[in-house]
């Protein structure tokens, strides 16, 4: 499954250059810019390294950059409609604020206030959904008048919604039953969406940025993340621009120099992953090695299924070998013969890096 992450924040806080460092795509300014990368795991060049194969296929995140929002974009201001049914696309939401100041960029607010410019954009998000919601509301009532079970329920679940949006409480953060969750799955509110902070630093506070206490205006995103169980990452555009361009050797020796171990894509992705509760799973031959997306908690049954339809239809039994067996091993045959191949039913829970390789009949 390829993840779906949407980039929004206001004009002039580095979105697009973040956005183009991480995918290297073409800048746009009214269709979202939309680019596949492939997700950096070292599992899978190691797995590829001891095989081999003909060819090897990471799982990918999909990127979206969806043009700057701008106060009253609920209300149709620049555009603003069209840009917010661009991140109804998504799974999740990464919510770039700029946390540099330089004098030679313009703020759309004249000074730099991330907590301000995170209450804007999520004023927006709330206003639009609450929007979106009364609309439906209305044709709602009458169904349920006429005795729709259906529309009564959901006119519970909606009123419940609006109260708190119209509080000032985002979707994500209100207070629902699983089934009120599932329910709100079909909506498509921007406010139920998973979000992630971006913090856009400048290139000589990247190193402090990622530690508490030594960067004040991360430090204030930093504390709203907390309060709302949202992820956060330090990031400067200017070097993901940087690193966009350099061949792995010099990658890693660019980061060293800057005191950090790994890309702000990497943080990114793995940030994301943590907030949508993905993992990631391997197939490994001598033809193939391939990472596979799946969500935690998935089942051997659910596995297949991201391979093909025909694999879980026709599931007969899966074969697993941990990715530290298999590794250390030598691979599957030997693997095989420290008995650390196991032969598993469509209920087993996968694990994180599982190698698995399915049998099936159709």
């Amino acid at each position: 499954m390829a993840v779906r992450c949407g980039i929004v924040g206001l004009p002039n806080v580095g979105k697009s250059t973040i956005f183009n460092a991480l995918t290297n795509y073409p800048f746009c300014t009214i269709e979202p810019n939309q680019g596949v990368v492939a997700v950096n795991d070292p599992r899978l060049d190691a797995l590829a390294a001891l095989l081999r194969p003909k060819r090897t296929v990471p799982a990918v995140m999909e990127f979206l950059d969806i043009a700057g929002l701008v106060k009253g974009a609920s209300k149709g201001e620049g555009l603003g409609n069209q840009f917010l049914g661009h991140i109804r696309q998504v799974e999740a939401v990464a919510h770039v604020v700029r946390c540099f100041i330089d004098d030679d960029i313009t703020h759309v607010h004249d000074r730099v206030d991330p907590v301000r410019d995170i209450q804007i954009i999520e004023t927006e998000l709330m206003l639009s959904d609450l929007a979106s919601l009364e609309k439906r509301h209305k044709s709602m009532v009458q169904k349920a008048r006429f005795g729709d079970k259906d529309s009564k329920a959901l006119l519970t679940l909606f009123e419940t919604l609006m109260a708190g949006l119209d509080a000032g409480v985002p979707v994500r953060r209100q207070k629902l039953t699983d089934a009120d969750q599932l329910a709100v799955r079909e909506l498509f509110l921007l406010t139920a969406k998973p979000l992630m902070y971006v913090c856009n630093v400048s290139e000589d506070e990247v190193a402090a940025a990622q530690r508490p206490g030594e960067h004040p205006l991360v430090d204030a995103v930093r504390t709203i993340a907390q309060e709302e169980g949202a992820g956060l990452v330090a990031i400067c555009g200017a070097i993901e621009s940087e690193i966009a361009e350099l061949n792995a050797e010099e990658r890693r020796a660019f980061l060293a120099d800057l005191n950090l171990e790994e890309s702000g894509l990497d943080r990114l992705v793995r940030s994301a992953y943590n907030l949508l509760g993905l993992m990631t799973y391997f197939t490994a031959g001598p033809q193939e090695v391939r990472a596979w997306t799946i969500p935690q908690s998935s089942s051997a049954y659910d596995a297949a299924g991201a391979i093909h339809s025909d694999f879980q239809r026709g599931f007969i039994r899966a074969e697993v070998i941990a990715y530290k067996d298999y590794i250390a091993s030598g691979g599957e045959l030997g693997a095989k013969e420290k008995g650390l191949l196991r032969v598993e039913g469509r209920d087993y829970p996968v694990v994180d890096g599982d190698v698995m390789h399915f049998r099936f009949n159709v």
